[in-house]
């Protein structure tokens, strides 16, 4: 799940399994997505929509291990121009396909399902053929390798042998990949330049550090097989020094792209990811508005705390209650059971399980500027289904000073709305429901505005129901998130649509979010990336304005934990989709 405090989004797991267990797991892959019992025909839309991504995870395979279709496993992608220009008229024939399928009859299932695959089909295709960032955005190239063997090692859902050897062929495929990056970009942003060197650069540890001692463990007394990983691991991390070296001497100098991609395309991928097509100057106002409101807000919350200080001094204050280096996943991990308790407690929502993530510190690989995320498999794993909260640990040779700051970081008030956003009721809420999502395309596809305005959503609505006990430090904490996502709101409009510079974006950070200078610049550089890294504060206004029109059409009948066991139970469809689920009939607006 992306958030706030999240590293790039990892798509690890990887390993060939048997024949047998393939077909095992292919055979519970179609009980769990709703498909038919054996002798029944599938209905002309399934049937489709299995084709559908079965061709994404066959250009993806690092995505499909990552769902928990194994068949991938050893294969990894093809990064070439002509993988692409093939892959956009595969799915050119699939929106014929779809096309002429939504002309006819659906079911209101299939509806809504076809409505969610066209719309992954047109943003692929916007990204391939308008957005072009295979041209000019070099940190997919370098962020794959390390993600695709991330998951074979942290997840047993194969022997340790087996799984070698599917890290084996996967690091045999890293320097074609690399090539095609030097092949394929030109002419990028700066910031995506930047950005590619220091994922490159952590890389190179990662493969001849974590990745080289884990295989030594699997191979047991496997020399054969170790020795053919260690050729292929020497060849990758060899590759991935070349391709630092190359994103720093060669591209970075030429790198003078611009990272807008302009109001249509802005206006498009909104429509296409999120199914949201408000006018981007009413939907501009709608986000300062929020802005405005909960700046204010926090002010208000800050004076009533301390009115001697500033709220900026009383933000800082909040931090002086945090753990210490050894006791920080102790520390959160109490975080966790309190706010299951208060779901419980308060009836918020079911929580169909008694099972939590383990929480561990955050791997050194993925150490790169995150502080807490929610790792999860798919929801089509049925072996390793561990799910990882982690929090990210002080490094050996940093300063006392930078230690004490990292750690002030996880001062208890934020430490528990981090909680509540990545795990109760948040992102790890949503990860227990996957499996009950019910149809293939709800298990695979997903919203952003949907899982991370849940998730922010989430925050808000446990503060607004007593979390916390009233303590107006934990309401200032909440509020201190809020306007970091209504920052990214206005800043992404803004960076790609009005001629921002990322200088301007991170001003707003500091001036109207209260972010430290360094942490401002980090956040707005995300937005040159990732345009419409709006979908937080939009998901979470979309949701509450869902929940009033739903509680308006259920009258007496209306209950907290009702809305949100509905909701969660559906998967991550636009609010859009979601709406025609829970108010049927309903021709609202989603805002």
């Amino acid at each position: 799940m992306i958030s706030r405090y999240s590293s790039l989004a990892r798509s690890g797991l990887t390993s060939l399994l048997a024949a047998a267990a393939t077909l095992a797991i292919a055979a519970c892959a179609a009980r769990e997505s709703g498909g038919p019992p054996a002798g029944d025909r599938p209905t002309e839309f399934a049937s489709f929509a299995d084709s559908y991504f079965s061709a994404l995870y066959d250009f993806a395979p690092s995505q499909g291990t990552a769902v928990g279709f194994h068949q991938y496993d050893t294969r990894f992608e093809d990064l070439s121009a002509a993988a692409y220009r093939a892959r956009a008229d595969t799915l050119r024939r699939l929106l014929g396909r779809l096309d002429t399928l939504r002309g006819g009859t659906l079911s209101d299932t299939d509806r809504i399902d076809a409505a969610m695959i066209d719309g992954a089909i047109r943003s692929e295709l916007l990204d391939i053929e308008t957005l072009r960032n295979w041209r000019h955005n070099p940190m997919w190239y370098v962020a794959l390798p390390g993600s695709s063997v991330d998951g074979l090692m942290k997840r047993d859902f194969a022997p340790a042998g087996q799984r070698l050897r599917s890290v084996t062929a996967r690091l045999r495929r890293v320097p074609a990949a690399l090539a095609a990056m030097r092949a394929n970009v030109e002419n990028p942003p700066k910031e995506f330049t930047d950005l590619a060197i220091r994922i490159a650069g952590g890389s190179i540890g990662f493969f001849r550090g974590t990745v080289a001692e884990w295989a030594g463990a699997a191979a047991g007394g496997d020399t054969v097989a170790l020795r053919e990983f260690s050729a292929a691991n020497d060849s990758a991390a060899a590759a991935m020094e070349a391709a630092t070296a190359w994103l720093e001497r060669d591209l970075l100098p030429r790198s003078r792209g611009n990272y807008a991609i302009g109001a249509k395309a802005f206006a498009d991928k909104l429509r296409y990811d999120e199914m949201v097509e408000i006018p981007l100057d009413t939907l501009l106002a709608i986000g300062e508005a929020n802005l405005k409101q909960d700046h204010d807000a926090l002010i208000a919350v800050a004076r009533r705390i301390d009115p001697s200080r500033t709220p900026a001094q009383v933000i800082a204050s909040l931090a002086d209650d945090h753990p210490t280096a050894e006791n920080l996943v102790p520390f959160v991990r109490g975080s966790v059971e309190s706010a299951r308790r208060f779901l419980v407690d308060r009836k918020i929502v079911t929580i169909p399980s008694e099972v939590r993530p383990d929480v561990e510190e955050t791997p050194p690989y993925a150490r790169a500027g995150g502080f807490a995320s929610m790792d999860t498999p798919g929801a089509y794993e049925t072996r390793a289904t561990e799910a990882f909260y982690y929090v990210t640990p002080p490094e050996r040779d940093w300063t006392a000073g930078h230690v004490d700051q990292h750690l002030r970081l996880f001062n208890a008030p934020v430490t528990a709305l981090i909680t509540v956003h990545e795990v109760f009721p948040g992102h790890f809420l949503q990860f227990i429901y996957a499996k009950q999502f019910p149809t293939k395309t709800r298990k695979l596809l997903a919203a952003a505005s949907n899982a991370e305005g849940w998730a922010h959503y989430s925050e808000q609505m446990m503060i607004e129901e007593g979390f916390g006990g009233g303590d107006p430090r934990l309401h200032l904490a909440q509020l201190s998130e809020a306007l970091v996502r209504d920052c990214r709101f206005v800043v992404g409009i803004e960076l790609h649509t009005r001629n921002m510079s990322v200088e301007d974006g991170a001003r707003c950070f500091t001036d109207q979010g209260f972010q430290e200078p360094a942490n401002a610049y980090e956040e707005a550089r995300r937005g040159t990336y990732n345009p419409t890294y709006l979908y937080y504060t939009l998901g979470k206004l979309q949701i509450y304005k869902l929940r009033s029109d739903y509680r308006r059409v259920k009258g007496d009948g209306y209950t907290l934990q009702g809305f949100h066991d509905a909701f969660v139970k559906q998967g991550g469809l636009p609010l859009k989709l979601m709406r025609q689920i829970l108010l049927p009939g309903d021709s609202g607006t989603t805002l």
